[in-house]
């Protein structure tokens, strides 16, 4: 029953960064692929992401991250959304981040995170594989 639902993704572009087009690209490749997708607009702190995130019952939230604040943001929002029990919501996304930084991150519990020049079927199909793996709720 639960694969007949649709994925429910907030993408959220957090901080000061206005630089979002990638962001509406996948927002966009992710409504193609069929997943219901909540886009929070620019300058989005973490506790208005997992407010967002909460109240629209989502399943992951994907952040843009291109300020160099990734290490500071990501661990924040994981923090927030684990104090309001949603444990259960992947945390991933994407932007400028050096290597070592992405595997601190994972050792964090952040999801996979995408660096340019990733194809937006590689984001797809990692979110698919993700949500057909997870313990239902």
């Amino acid at each position: 029953m639960t694969d007949e639902r649709k994925i429910r993704i907030l993408v959220a572009k957090p901080g000061l960064d206005g630089h979002d087009r990638g962001a509406k690209v996948i927002a966009s490749a992710f409504r193609d692929a069929g997943f219901e997708v909540i886009y929070t607009g620019l300058h989005q702190t973490p506790e208005m992401i997992v407010s967002a995130a909460i109240q629209e019952d989502v399943d992951i939230v994907a952040m843009s991250v291109l300020s160099g604040a990734h290490m500071t943001l990501f661990p924040r929002v994981k923090a927030l959304l684990d104090d309001a029990g949603a444990d259960h919501v992947l945390l991933t996304g994407g932007g400028i981040i050096p290597e070592e930084d992405v595997a601190a991150l994972e050792r964090q519990g952040i999801g996979r995170l995408f660096g340019p020049g990733t194809t937006t079927t590689a984001a797809i199909e990692y979110v698919r594989d993700w949500f057909a793996a997870r313990p239902s709720a």
